[in-house]
């Protein structure tokens, strides 16, 4: 996922040039999308490690329960850290 080749910033429209609204929000969804893989991989990592002591062709029930619960305890933290970050910024953005 490349993204930044010179034919994603000319396109039809004024000149064949985006302007900098959309090539902003092009990048803020490049940056959603990196979060997004990021928040995956470590969360597959995390909970690999966690719960699955020898690796094989397949999960047995256990493993498959503490996959599901991890990951769900994983999202969670990961929601309660990225509502209070966002309340925090727009506290300090109200105060400017």
């Amino acid at each position: 996922m490349d993204g930044f080749g010179s034919s994603d910033f000319s396109a039809g429209g004024s000149g064949g040039k985006m302007d900098a609204g959309t090539i902003m929000e092009q990048v803020k969804v490049q940056i959603a999308v990196a979060n997004a893989q990021e928040l995956l991989q470590r969360m597959t990592d995390k909970c690999f490690k966690k719960c699955i002591g020898k690796p094989g062709t397949s999960l047995d029930n256990s493993e498959q329960k503490c996959i599901a619960m991890c990951m769900d305890r994983y999202m969670d933290a990961w929601n309660t850290v990225s509502r209070t970050y966002n309340s925090r910024l727009q506290r300090e953005r109200a105060r400017m």
